[in-house]
């Protein structure tokens, strides 16, 4: 199992895990996330990581690194904007994504399970996702408290299409973009 959270590039990182179908690579440092899947294009979106920095410490608020498997997916086919209390959908759905107070969970949740024993174990229970954010505006910058927060839309869309197998999510950071 690899444990790096550094990769020279994206190509390097796609050798690191071989048997993987898809990997959603966030790269903190340049605060994107690039969905890898073989055969298709690359793509990728801004994210917004912690505003309190990396790390794996109960009660940090931070983001944690290292290699996460998806297990599970909350919201598949919900509207965009449905917001989530405790994993439920729950309140009426947001038509704007600018501005507001908080870090409202959004449109899905991909919840985060660290698969790196040293590193990440805790993730789940620290209650890591990926979901959309009411602020938008802050996508490229660190902002949220801990979560990888996504653009509704493009996580909607990425979610839906996923088929039998759930992605891979690496945390960590890539020198160069190229394959």
């Amino acid at each position: 199992m690899q444990s790096s959270t550094r990769f020279e590039n994206i190509s390097a990182l796609k050798k690191s895990f071989p048997n993987e179908q898809e990997i959603w690579a966030v790269d903190v440092a340049h605060q994107c996330l690039h969905r890898i899947h073989p055969g298709h294009a690359l793509l990728t979106t801004p994210i917004s990581s912690s505003r309190f920095g990396l790390g794996n410490a109960v009660g940090s608020l931070k983001t944690p690194l290292g290699a996460h498997r998806v297990c599970e997916i909350i919201g598949k086919n919900e509207e965009v904007g449905q917001p989530f209390k405790s994993r439920v959908p729950e309140g009426e759905v947001l038509k704007t994504f600018t501005g507001g107070q908080g870090d409202a969970i959004l449109t899905r949740i991909l919840w985060l399970d660290g698969i790196i024993p040293e590193l990440n174990c805790n993730s789940k229970s620290r209650y890591i996702y990926i979901h959309g954010t009411h602020q938008e505006e802050k996508l490229g910058q660190a902002a949220s408290q801990g979560c990888i927060r996504m653009g509704n839309q493009i996580l909607a869309d990425w979610t839906d299409s996923l088929q039998d197998t759930l992605p891979l999510v690496w945390i960590g950071t890539i020198d160069a973009h190229h394959a």
